[in-house]
């Protein structure tokens, strides 16, 4: 969804949420200056802003130095851009950091802090890509141990089993 020019309202508090334009990446990002701090990224653009290398400087910018309101983090939170419910999902198979996701538009919804957080999970994307092939790895490759077993013993002759029952196996 492309950045809108329309004012959001953030989705953890409710207040007015502030358009900082970022150079670098040429982006608005909306972010609750004068609330509790969380930042909304439009779809595709939190990627532009994950990784360590990448420059926030306006983001923190606008973010530092404030002393921002807590919000009840259980509490549904509803899309600022499209107006759909937003799950949790974690940001990382560390399964450390939670953020909100729009499936509907695409957008992403971080309380302060996360950010930063998100940033020092990986130094960089080959870090974060590598830690997922090995999560994924595990995942499926226990699976697949689960069913080349199961398979196995369909494969058994009924010889051989009877001989596994009188020998205890």
């Amino acid at each position: 969804m492309a950045d809108s020019h329309q004012t959001l309202r953030c989705p953890a508090c409710g207040a007015e949420m502030q358009k900082i334009f970022v150079p670098a990446q040429g982006v608005n990002v909306d972010i609750c200056t004068k609330g509790c701090g969380g930042i909304f990224f439009d779809n595709r653009e939190f990627q532009m802003f994950d990784e360590k290398h990448e420059n926030i400087d306006d983001i923190i910018q606008a973010v530092e130095n404030n002393d921002f309101k807590p919000v009840d983090e259980s509490l549904p939170r509803y899309c600022p851009a499209c107006g759909a419910k937003m799950a949790k999902n974690y940001s990382s198979v560390k399964k450390e950091i939670q953020v909100d996701e729009c499936y509907a538009c695409g957008g992403k919804f971080l309380d302060h802090g996360e950010l930063t957080a998100i940033r020092n999970e990986y130094e960089n994307d080959l870090e974060r890509t590598n830690d997922v092939m090995k999560y994924v790895y595990n995942e499926i490759g226990v699976e697949l141990i689960h069913k080349d077993t199961e398979e196995a013993k369909r494969r058994i002759s009924p010889l051989q089993r009877l001989f596994n029952k009188l020998v205890g196996l």
